[in-house]
C-alpha cells in the first residue's frame, strides 16, 4: 500500500513545488488536510469524504483520481452538474505490487511511472450521460486507483464531486422524506402556497436544515448548484427575516413568510422592504428568484402574475457542510383575472363610478341612434385619474383627468365606445360620468380654468372676511358654505376633504351663507365677491363655494381657509 500512495503523489508533483501528501481518511488528519484550502486547489485527486467544485471547459476532458486502500471497502461517489450536461465515467486501476526496472533492480524513473499510471485506461466500473445528480454505489469495492473521467460537449460548466469510502457514517447530503414532492395547497390569481414535508436530516438526526426555495417561468431545476450558477456567483442566499418583520427577496415577488405554527395554520404575508438579508445585486435575474426560510415547511409565494405558468422547487441544505438535496419539483399555473364587470352607460344620464387604489373599470357606450358627435363630461372628485377612450377599438383619446372635464368626438354610425379609467395610486377614486349625443343636454356646470377662492387680507375684520372667484359666461347658481375649525386645521387635513362631489345637499343648514347667480359674456370680468359676516373675532374658518347645474349637478371650488382679525 506505500507503493500505491507513492505512485499517486506522482500525479500531484507537478502541482506545487513543494511535495503535498495524498488525502486519507485518518480522521485527525483527514480535518486537518480539509481545512488547508491550498492542498486540494487545482489538484486532480479527490479527497476521501469532502465536496470539491470545480470547472470544465467545453471539449476538454479532465480526470480525476483517489485511491481505494483496501479489498472489500464500501464506495459512494456522487457527480452533480451544474448548467450543462456531463458524460463521465468511473473506472479501477488495479496498480502493480512493485516496480520493475526491466530486470535491473533499479526503480523506473518518476515522470516514465507518471506517464504509465495517467495513461492506463482501467476497468469501467460506470458510466452517465446528463444533467441529473448522478450516484455510484459499491457495498464492496476492490483495492486500486480509481480515475473519475468527465467531459462537457455543450458548453464550460460548473460541477461538484463527492466522494466517499464511508457512505453508512458520512451522509453528506440532507436525507429526503419518504414522500419528497412539492405539495400545492392553495391556488389564487397572485399567490401559491406550498408544503412539503421536513427532511429526516433534520427531524430525526437534528441536523441543522434550512429550506431553499426557487422559483421561475421556464423549467425546474436539479440541484441547487445549477440555480446558482444560473443568477450569478456574487448573489447569496436570503436568510429568511422574522415573523411580522418586512423583506426584500426581489423585484418582480415579494414572499410572503409563515408565522411560527408548525402547523402551518397562520401565516404572516410581508410586503417587501430593503432592512432584511443580502439583496439581490444587479446581476439578479428578473425571471429567476430564490430565497431561505430556514426550517419552516409551508410557504406562500405573493404578487405573481394572474393565468401565469410558474415552476417551484425546494432544495435541503446542510448549513454545516452546505450541501444540498433536491426535493421533486412541481409547478402551477396562478388563475385568471377575475373579469370585471362592463359598466354600460345612458344617453344623458349620469353615472357614478368608484375606483379602488391603482384599480381600473371599464365602461360601454352604444347609442341607440346615428349620430354627428358625442359628449363624455367626466368628474373626477378626489385625485387625477387616467381616461381612455376608443371607439371600436381605436383609440381616440387617453389623458389625465383632475376636476370636472369635456372631451367632444366625433361620431359615426352604429359605434360602440369603451372608456377605460385607471385610478390613482394615492387612494380610491370617485367620478361621475356622463356621455350623451345631444350637445344641449348638459348635466356639469361649465367651470372656470381656476377653480381657487381668493380671499382679501386688506378687508378682513373682526367679524368678516371678503372672497372673489372666477365665473363662467354661462349663468350658474353659486352657494357659499362656511365651517368654523380649530387652529390645528391645516392644508393637510383641508386636502383630505376635497371631494368636489359632495354637494350643498351634504352641508348642515346652520353653514349656509347665501347663494345667487352670475355670469358675464366678457370672460376677462367674469369675476365675483362676496363678504361673509357675523363671524367670530380671531376664529378660523373653511368656506366653500358651489356651482350648480341646470340639471341640479354641483361641483366644489377649492375650499378656502381663512380667519379673521382678533383685535380690530
Amino acid at each position: 500500500m506505500l507503493l500505491l500512495r507513492c505512485l499517486m503523489l506522482l500525479l500531484l508533483l507537478p502541482l506545487s513545488s513543494m511535495p503535498q501528501k495524498l488525502p486519507t481518511r485518518d480522521e485527525e488528519l483527514f480535518q486537518m488536510q480539509i481545512r488547508d484550502t491550498a492542498f486540494f486547489h487545482d489538484s486532480s485527486v479527490i479527497p476521501d469524504g469532502a465536496e470539491i467544485s470545480s470547472y470544465l471547459f467545453r471539449d476538454t476532458p479532465k480526470r480525476y483520481f483517489f485511491v481505494v486502500e483496501e479489498d472489500n471497502t464500501p464506495l459512494a461517489v456522487t457527480v452533480t452538474p451544474c448548467d450543462a450536461p456531463l458524460e463521465w465515467k468511473l473506472s479501477v486501476q488495479e496498480l502493480p505490487e512493485e516496480a520493475s526496472g526491466e530486470g535491473s533492480g533499479e526503480p523506473e524513473p518518476l515522470e516514465q511511472q507518471k506517464q504509465q499510471i495517467t495513461n492506463e485506461e482501467g476497468i469501467e466500473l460506470f458510466s452517465y450521460k446528463g444533467n441529473d445528480v448522478e450516484y455510484f454505489m459499491s457495498s464492496s469495492s476492490p483495492s486500486g486507483l480509481y480515475h473519475l473521467d468527465l467531459l462537457s460537449t455543450e458548453k464550460d460548466t460548473h460541477f461538484k464531486v463527492y466522494a466517499t469510502t464511508t457512505p453508512q457514517s458520512d451522509q453528506p447530503y440532507p436525507e429526503l422524506p419518504y414522500d419528497p414532492r412539492i405539495d400545492v395547497t392553495s391556488l389564487g390569481r397572485t399567490t401559491v402556497t406550498l408544503t412539503w414535508k421536513p427532511s429526516p436530516t433534520a427531524s430525526l438526526l437534528k441536523q441543522p436544515i434550512q429550506y431553499c426555495i426557487v422559483i421561475n417561468k421556464e423549467h425546474n431545476f436539479k440541484s441547487l448548484c445549477a440555480v446558482e450558477t444560473k443568477l450569478s456567483s456574487d448573489d447569496a442566499f436570503m436568510m429568511a427575516p422574522k415573523p411580522g418583520l418586512d423583506f426584500s427577496p426581489f423585484d418582480f415577488a415579494h414572499f410572503g413568510f409563515p408565522s411560527d405554527n408548525n402547523s402551518g395554520k397562520e401565516r404572516n404575508f410581508l410586503k417587501p422592504s430593503s432592512k432584511f438579508g443580502h439583496q439581490t445585486s444587479s446581476k439578479q435575474r428578473a425571471d429567476l428568484h430564490k430565497v431561505c426560510i430556514r426550517n419552516k415547511n409551508i410557504f406562500t409565494v405573493s404578487d405573481l402574475k394572474p393565468d401565469t405558468q410558474y415552476y417551484f422547487d425546494m432544495f435541503a441544505v446542510n448549513t454545516n457542510t452546505n450541501t444540498s438535496t433536491a426535493y421533486i419539483g412541481t409547478f402551477a399555473r396562478t388563475k385568471e383575472e377575475a373579469k370585471q364587470k362592463m359598466v354600460e352607460l345612458k344617453d344623458g344620464r349620469v353615472t357614478d363610478v368608484f375606483i379602488k387604489r391603482k384599480g381600473g373599470k371599464f365602461l360601454r357606450f352604444a347609442p341607440v341612434s346615428s349620430h354627428q358627435k358625442v359628449i363624455f363630461s367626466i368628474h373626477s372628485c378626489l385625485d387625477a385619474v387616467q381616461v381612455q377612450v376608443r371607439r371600436d377599438g381605436k383609440l381616440l383619446l387617453s389623458q389625465n383627468v383632475e376636476g370636472v372635464r369635456q372631451f367632444q368626438l366625433q361620431g359615426k354610425a352604429k359605434a360602440k365606445y369603451l372608456i377605460r379609467l385607471k385610478g390613482s395610486k394615492k387612494g380610491a377614486s370617485i367620478l361621475k360620468v356622463l356621455a350623451t349625443t345631444r350637445p344641449n343636454k348638459q348635466s356639469f356646470p361649465s367651470l372656470p380654468e381656476d377653480t381657487r377662492v381668493k380671499a382679501f387680507d386688506k378687508l378682513r375684520t373682526c367679524s368678516s372676511v371678503t372672497v372673489a372667484w372666477l365665473g363662467t359666461q354661462e349663468r350658474n347658481k353659486f352657494c357659499i358654505y362656511k365651517r368654523e375649525v380649530g387652529d390645528s386645521y391645516n392644508e393637510e387635513q383641508k386636502k383630505r376633504e376635497q371631494n368636489q362631489c359632495l354637494g350643498p345637499d351634504m352641508r348642515k343648514k346652520s353653514e349656509k351663507v347665501l347663494c345667487k347667480y352670475f355670469h358675464s359674456q366678457n370672460i376677462q370680468k367674469a369675476v365675483t365677491t362676496e363678504t361673509i359676516r357675523g363671524l367670530q373675532p380671531g376664529k378660523s374658518y373653511l368656506l366653500d363655494v358651489y356651482v350648480i347645474g341646470h340639471s341640479g349637478h354641483s361641483v366644489k371650488y377649492q375650499s378656502k381657509l381663512v380667519k379673521t382679525r382678533k383685535f380690530c
